[in-house]
């Protein structure tokens, strides 16, 4: 691959376009908005200007809904001797595409996995997809050649490629992440009108589970429109759970011992069923996902911190296979919680207690 044209410069398509420079493929970028792609050019991820005749790949990086038109359009124009998209959803687009009578052996449906709670160029990152799965979604009227420089492409962005079949790639991330977005900002939307002094007990647990509430809400007005049928079938799954749980806590509540037994047990299965849920999913490095133990310091808001807990952890010969940071509220304080094989706890925990670090349970 030598040149490329890529067709949408937020987030997606300017972190795209900025590995491919780095590549040293010449990235031709265009939007609807000149001036966003103007920024993605001031960023280093090409020329917004208009390539002089057919590029090697086209990448299309514009919301699903877009995808068909957009993709025509380039189609149409030949503008390039490969064609992909990098929408989350897979099959809708391809069949509107079939609709209009295009000739597909030259496109390809793909989708990285990967993401910010940010848009836009300013965003983008070259090593946005770098260890993260690609997902390619070829049929067997796909071009060998196109299927090669979708390969190429994943490639020098450091993804892993992933073959699926379209559809079951849309029913996986709307189990993935359709489904878990809308139950992050159901959670999130709780906590809008709470008492402050209720807000203020916020920690890390209900951190982690709005995390992506954060996420734009028109672009994900544009995702769940082109999966609606998938996301709502898990949401019904998931609403037959709230109202079992619903049940079982009010249970809880009353007198008669036999009910509350039965309550008790359908939480506890409840809970069960999330501890099996959260052990398949991947761990390390995409491995199986292994148990580590914490090992939980406190340390000050200053400069340097981090970097001395992570030099010690090293000259004691410990390999950190995560970490965490808890904030103290309304303090200049936190705990980091470092993840550690269970046989390294001991020798971390003296190691930075040697070095006047102070431990917490």
């Amino acid at each position: 691959m030598r040149t490329a044209l890529v067709l949408g410069t937020g987030l997606i398509g300017t972190s795209a376009a900025l590995a491919l420079v780095q590549r040293g493929v010449t990235v031709h970028l265009a939007d609807h908005d000149p001036e966003q792609a103007r920024t993605a050019a001031a960023l280093g991820a090409g020329t917004d200007t208009a390539p002089d005749g057919p590029v090697d790949l086209a990448v299309v990086a514009v919301p699903p809904a877009h995808v068909p038109a957009v993709l025509a359009d380039a189609m149409r124009r030949e503008t390039a001797r490969g064609y992909i998209d990098v929408a989350s959803v897979k099959g809708g687009p391809r069949r509107d595409l079939e609709a209009l009578g295009l000739d597909l052996t030259r496109y390809l449906g793909t989708h990285p996995m990967s993401g910010r709670e940010k848009s836009g160029p300013l965003a983008a990152s070259a090593d946005l997809f770098e260890g993260r799965p690609w997902v390619l979604t070829p049929t067997r009227d796909t071009d060998t050649e196109v299927l090669n420089l979708a390969l190429e492409l994943v490639s020098f962005c450091r993804a892993v490629p992933v073959v699926m079949d379209a559809d079951a790639h849309d029913r996986a991330v709307a189990l993935v992440s359709h489904m878990p977005q809308l139950v992050s900002s159901m959670v999130a939307a709780r906590l809008e009108h709470a008492e402050e002094a209720a807000v203020r007990l916020c920690g890390q647990g209900i951190r982690d589970v709005t995390r992506i509430a954060a996420s734009d809400p028109r672009m994900w007005i544009d995702i769940l429109s082109a999966n609606p049928g998938p996301v709502a079938d898990l949401l019904s799954d998931v609403a037959a759970d709230l109202d079992e749980a619903v049940r079982a806590l009010r249970a809880l509540q009353s007198s008669d011992e036999a009910k509350r037994r039965e309550g008790s047990s359908t939480v506890e299965s409840l809970l069960r069923r999330g501890n099996a849920g959260r052990v398949r999913v991947p761990g390390k490095h995409g491995s199986a996902p292994r148990s580590y133990e914490v090992v939980a310091v406190l340390i000050d808001d200053q400069p340097g911190q981090l970097a001395r807990i992570f030099a010690d952890a090293g000259a004691a010969g410990i390999n950190i296979e995560d970490v965490r940071i808890e904030h103290a509220t309304g303090q200049q304080a936190g705990l980091v919680q470092l993840m550690v094989e269970p046989q390294a706890v001991p020798v971390l925990s003296a190691a930075l207690r040697d070095r006047g670090w102070a431990l917490r349970q």
